[in-house]
């Protein structure tokens, strides 16, 4: 399926605005996804320069340390990260947890705050 078709369904079912989130933008992802880890975690801050605004990690939660995110290009996405694709249309102050047999999504105002 087409990744922008399953981004505006998973918008839709959840009352969200769709924001594109270019395959030529950047993500920050932590180290621990690129090894596997779950369950996976994104939240969408606004999208500022070259970036989607989205940080995604794995466990319950993120290090402040400042080298945890690391840049990656949503298209690099594709291999190390598919099971994220879908929800990356969601608009800034949205998140998701996502394992196995779990999904959550929801709408957080405060990472609009700046």
């Amino acid at each position: 399926m087409d990744f922008n078709k399953e981004q505006l369904l998973i918008c839709q079912r959840f009352n969200s605005p769709f924001v594109e989130a270019g395959r030529h933008l950047k993500v920050g992802i932590s180290k621990n996804v690129l090894e596997g880890a779950w369950p996976l975690n994104g939240m969408r801050h606004p999208l500022e320069g070259d970036t989607t605004g989205w940080y995604i990690w794995s466990g319950e939660d993120f290090s402040q340390a400042p080298d945890f995110f690391v840049p990656m290009h949503v298209e690099h996405l594709e291999q190390i990260c598919p099971s994220v694709l879908k929800y990356l249309g969601l608009a800034p102050g949205w998140r998701f947890l996502i394992a196995e047999d779990y999904e959550d999504v929801w709408e957080d105002l405060t990472l609009l705050d700046i």
